[in-house]
């Protein structure tokens, strides 16, 4: 495994294993294996709704809890942002029975952002969360976060795979101290990325997976990386993506895949944005 080390010289590993849409029922095994696979960075939130099987799954593992990155997400809150913010911490550490997560990300970039953030920031000072970060914040709503707040996020997790690419994001983020980090890595198979002939015949050079080249291509430009798979085979092939590496010409190539637009939903769209501001969690 390679690691990135963030802005405040926490290191986290380049490849992860997230649980997004894995149901709770079969998270602990998924987890489970994903560990036994070699993974050491775990991504859960609170709106996933399975933090408490990832906790089960972690503390039957029996591997030591400082070899292991646990990140969860804190969704939209309620005024009083701070306090509330504080209590969807405490729910989540219990929920996945740890003393401390290695990182905290606010989920979405709505709400009270900087009451939030104030609360976040505070969870670092206490050693609560290790690290402390956004998802899903473009351009300009990062960049007023940081220059209206003490502590810069060190990680900014967003869209990012073949057809959507963020390597102006990437840019900006490296320019502030900001590490990238994937979500939808694979798009979900959108746009028929797992047959798509170009990732497909890189693919074939090396013996690899479009999977696997799709994740060297993510790894060789620095952004962390969360693959989700309910099957072993499938972990075991997207965590081994460090033994070849891909030309500055095949590179090229895949960045000509870009359509420089979301393959999911716009952020600045009024009607998503009132969806996701005005969703609450059950507990």
């Amino acid at each position: 495994m390679q690691h990135v080390t963030l802005n405040n010289g926490v290191e986290m590993p380049l490849v992860g294993f997230g649980v997004y849409q894995i149901p709770a029922e079969d998270t602990e095994r998924a987890v489970s294996e994903a560990l036994a696979a070699g993974y050491r960075l775990l991504d859960t939130a609170a709106a996933y709704g399975n933090e408490e099987a990832v906790g089960r799954a972690v503390k039957s593992s029996g591997i030591a809890r400082e070899e292991l990155f646990v990140t969860t997400k804190l969704w939209v809150q309620d005024a009083p942002a701070q306090d509330n913010t504080r209590r969807a911490f405490a729910t989540s550490l219990t929920k996945l029975g740890l003393d401390h997560v290695d990182l905290y990300l606010m989920h979405q970039p709505f709400g009270d952002v900087y009451g939030q953030w104030r609360a976040m920031e505070a969870l670092n000072r206490e050693g609560l969360a290790k690290a402390i970060g956004v998802a899903n914040f473009y351009p300009d709503r990062l960049i007023d976060l940081i220059v209206n707040n003490e502590i810069t996020p060190q990680i900014n997790q967003i869209e990012t795979h073949p057809f959507f690419q963020r390597t102006t994001d990437q840019d900006l983020m490296r320019e502030h101290g900001v590490q990238i980090q994937s979500w939808g890595g694979f798009a979900e198979g959108r746009n028929g990325l797992f047959t798509n002939p170009l990732l497909a015949e890189i693919g074939k050079q090396y013996g690899k997976s479009v999977a696997q080249v799709v994740l060297r291509w993510l790894t060789q430009r620095g952004v962390i990386t969360i693959p989700k798979t309910v099957r072993a085979e499938r972990m075991a092939e997207n965590v081994d993506v460090f033994g070849f590496e891909l030309t500055d010409e095949q590179m090229a190539q895949i960045a000509t895949l870009d359509t420089g637009s979301s393959l999911f939903f716009d952020h600045h769209d009024p009607e998503m944005v009132t969806w996701l501001a005005g969703r609450r969690l059950d507990s």
